[in-house]
């Protein structure tokens, strides 16, 4: 049997396992029907994927299975659920005369143009939606992607500029709209953030189960496809293989991971079958772990620090976390081959310390280079002396620093766009939850998860660039904060009509 159909029986199995642990779980929250659903919609993308013998069948045939037959009137439920379903390997649409390639599609373009797209035209012409640029977060974004747009005019075609301009409506834009205006209820929050939690406990189990049998189930679809992108090689850490399931690179699968955790904190509550909650969050935390990557391992040290320190108790609990990690240090620190765990953590391990010392290169390098275009960046930033210094063994500059890139390509203007989305973004969620008037509310304890993760993610990009999903997530983590915002002020007002 070839490799890529054994992985595709592995992965189902897998699915089906956590299927009925994700049943169990948030079986309070989304009814069976709609549950069963999802379950369906992710098992036929997936076998659609691995049964196309090449990209483009799984373009055409998965194309038209979103467009015709997928079945959740929550649009955002679907695109979350089914966002990591699919290692989104690109190819590019060929042109016609003096156009060489019309644009680049992978499985998060199909998703946004399909699923999304038809999502964000019903809703600009309804007249309740939210007018775009009413808000902060708004007006940032789009101030952010007109200079980003325009700034492309610098050194390259018209051509390439329209098709800069349309991979920012499908990757940013989209995703940010269609989350901020589509869930207006906080059941369709809720219903939106368990389909992004049931998606990642998904990989998480598969990444598990790659780490322990040092076998990548994904990495044989290239190969299927045809497409030899660099991703879902084999990698490996202190004589471990890094784990990937189907984001394509550790540090991204860590990265989604520390993000489903945010989401459980939403909706454990809700889980009321004690030892499933267990199981949950078990799980979640293995499949942060098994990446073998640091950085996400930092958010979520941010992640939990920040949700206690917006919660009761604050100091006593934090304090509580301090003393457990430390007794957990101590613990491990003596077990058998626990130095080699101790050994991996950040700032206190040893292993690959090369790679910290390359991030921090990369800051002194690229902040001469800032200096010297500091205010909308340049086109001609990977030619300086500073970076050709940064050339790595495999011939390419890896600018792991989501705000270093933005700097050198945008300039402080465009890093300031960047930073004010979720800056006003986490203002919004802090002013909601202080009109809510019962602190220990579901309500009030979505928006301390949301704090905290969208707190977790812009720590984590510090360590990688945005790339595969990360902007996918951050952006639709600001349109969250945007919802969140308008589901606190409409019952609010609704409250207050009542009294």
């Amino acid at each position: 049997m070839p490799e890529h159909l054994r992985a595709l029986v592995v992965i189902l199995i897998i699915a089906a396992l956590t299927f009925t642990l994700a049943k169990k779980a948030i079986g309070p929250i989304v009814t069976y029907t709609r549950f069963n659903q999802w379950r369906s919609a992710w098992f036929v993308l997936t076998l659609i994927a691995f049964l196309s013998f090449n990209f483009w069948v799984y373009v055409v045939v998965g194309g038209l299975y979103l467009l015709f037959f997928l079945r959740d009137t929550n649009k955002v439920s679907a695109y979350f659920l089914l966002i990591l379903a699919v290692p989104p390997l690109s190819s590019s649409i060929s042109g016609m005369g003096v156009v060489n390639y019309l644009f680049e599609i992978n499985h998060f373009r199909l998703l946004s143009l399909l699923v999304l797209l038809p999502a964000f035209m019903r809703l600009y012409r309804n007249s309740n939606t939210l007018t775009l640029g009413k808000i902060w977060p708004d007006r940032f974004l789009l101030a952010y992607i007109i200079l980003s747009i325009a700034l492309q005019l610098r050194d390259t075609t018209i051509t390439d500029t329209l098709r800069y301009a349309f991979y920012t409506f499908t990757d940013i834009f989209l995703p940010y709209y269609v989350v901020s205006r589509a869930l207006q209820k906080q059941e369709d929050f809720k219903h939106a953030i368990s389909a992004l939690v049931v998606a990642t406990l998904i990989v998480a189990a598969i990444g598990v189960f790659e780490f322990v049998r040092h076998w990548l189930l994904y990495t044989p679809l290239s190969s299927v496809w045809g497409i030899n992108s660099g991703m879902g090689s084999y990698l490996g850490r202190a004589e471990n293989l890094r784990a990937l399931a189907s984001l394509g690179q550790p540090i991204v699968l860590g990265y989604a991971m520390v993000v489903a955790l945010g989401c459980y904190f939403s909706l454990h509550q809700s889980i009321k079958n004690t030892t499933v909650r267990r199981v949950v969050l078990a799980l979640l935390v293995l499949g942060n772990i098994v990446p073998l990557s640091r950085g996400p391992w930092v958010g979520a040290l941010i992640l939990f620090i920040v949700f206690i320190l917006t919660g009761k108790s604050a100091i006593k609990r934090l304090a509580i976390f301090v003393i457990s990690s430390i007794l957990a240090l101590a613990v491990l620190s003596v077990t058998p081959g626990g130095d080699k765990a101790i050994n991996l953590l950040p700032f206190i391990g040893h292993t690959e310390t090369a790679n910290i010392e390359y991030r921090d290169k990369l800051i002194e390098n690229s902040m001469r280079v800032i200096k010297r275009h500091p205010w909308f960046g340049s086109v001609n930033y990977l030619e300086t002396p500073e970076m050709q210094e940064m050339i790595q063994g495999q011939g390419i500059i890896d600018i792991v620093n989501s705000y270093v890139r933005i700097s050198l390509e945008l300039g402080l203007v465009g890093l300031t766009l960047f930073i004010g989305v979720f800056a006003t973004v986490l203002l919004g969620i802090n002013r909601s939850r202080k009109k809510i008037a019962d602190k220990a509310s579901e309500l009030s304890l979505m928006g301390r998860s949301l704090t905290a993760t969208i707190m977790a993610i812009l720590v984590m990009i510090v360590t990688v660039s945005s790339i595969n999903a990360i902007p996918i997530i951050y952006w639709s983590f600001a349109g969250l904060g945007v919802a969140y915002m308008q589901i606190v002020k409409k019952q609010v007002q609704t409250q207050s009509t009542l009294r």
